[in-house]
């Protein structure tokens, strides 16, 4: 699928083009989403650069997704895509643009790229050249980016203060194995966005260091060190929330082992509880000719009463040492 964004008062016409439709050469902006050969080589006719494929995207090193082309410059990032799910899955995008026009080449649907396309159509401030796209872009990615990496904080705090809130209880267990498994999404999500804020990164460093062959503006200079700056400390905020949940995992897993040990405590207190009356039993069942309580008309009563006293007072002695 191929689709057009071209000049006109109001901002840029969305054009949907079918596979044998001619490009038009107004073009500002390409967007190729899984494109076939045809759609793509009627791309690289209109950029005069080659436009590389999805096995050639797939297979690209990370070391190696940026570069240049005799009429443009080529840069593959990674962008996520539905960043609400348990793992957010990524899709990697190639930027190809020139001083004139930008063209996308993407195999998912990543929800900056639908923002994009609503603000081009209603806002006739965005300048028609391809670098103007892209910073109106990358503007939409590192704020999302940003309110993504948010989002994973205030998730953080609300599991800490359910973690810590009401502290140690026997009957958390349930609770404590939702929260570690909710520690683990939150993980996985600052992990897909750290690897985004990595490919960004390095993207606005090669954009700064080729200003020139794009014909970028001092202003649009500014906004390149200014995203590059934003993802940084987007990233510090990502390994300080990474480091957050490494300390509650630890915590939760430590609560856990508590909570356990104050099972195994009670089980161990139970027992020595009923320890007194099974050896008062053990007692009088020996098999003794003489014993003082067998012709007693009131041994059993007696019996029975010490066996209860003796649990009485153990309990009473673990209560005044806090054992329970």
């Amino acid at each position: 699928m191929i689709i057009a964004y071209c000049p006109t008062v109001k901002g840029l016409e969305r054009i949907e083009l079918s596979s044998d439709a001619p490009l038009p050469s107004t073009s500002v902006w390409i967007d190729l989403i899984a494109p076939t050969p045809e759609e793509q080589k009627a791309a690289e006719k209109l950029m005069g650069a080659e436009i590389p494929t999805r096995d050639e995207i797939a297979s690209i090193e990370t070391s190696e997704r940026l570069y240049l082309e005799p009429g443009a410059v080529v840069m593959t990032a990674q962008l996520p895509i539905a960043t609400q799910m348990i793992d957010p899955a990524l899709s990697s995008v190639t930027f190809v643009v020139n001083a004139k026009r930008l063209v996308t080449v993407r195999y998912g649907e990543p929800k900056s790229i639908a923002l994009l396309s609503r603000k081009v159509q209603a806002d006739s401030g965005i300048a028609h050249k391809g670098p103007a796209v892209l910073f109106t872009l990358l503007d939409i990615i590192v704020d999302r980016c940003a309110d993504e990496m948010e989002s994973a904080s205030t998730r953080y705090d609300k599991l800490a203060l359910q973690v810590f809130g009401d502290g140690l209880n026997m009957r958390k267990t349930a609770s404590y194995q939702i929260a570690i498994k909710q520690l683990g999404q939150i993980g996985l999500h600052v992990s897909k966005m750290h690897d985004v804020c990595t490919s960004l990164s390095r993207m606005m460093l090669y954009l700064s260091t080729h200003a020139k062959r794009l014909n970028l503006n001092e202003e649009q200079e500014a906004d390149c060190k200014m995203f590059g700056r934003d993802i940084h400390s987007i990233k510090e905020h990502g390994d300080a929330l990474d480091n957050k949940l490494s300390f509650l995992l630890d915590a939760t897993v430590g609560l856990v082992t508590l909570e356990q040990n104050q099972i195994s405590k009670i089980f161990t207190v139970v027992s020595v509880i009923f320890l007194p009356p099974t050896l008062i039993a053990s007692i009088y069942g020996m098999n003794f000719a003489n014993m003082p309580e067998l012709n007693w008309q009131l041994g059993f009563l007696f019996s029975l009463g010490l066996m209860v006293s003796s649990v009485g007072l153990t309990f009473l002695f673990f209560r005044w040492k806090r054992l329970l």
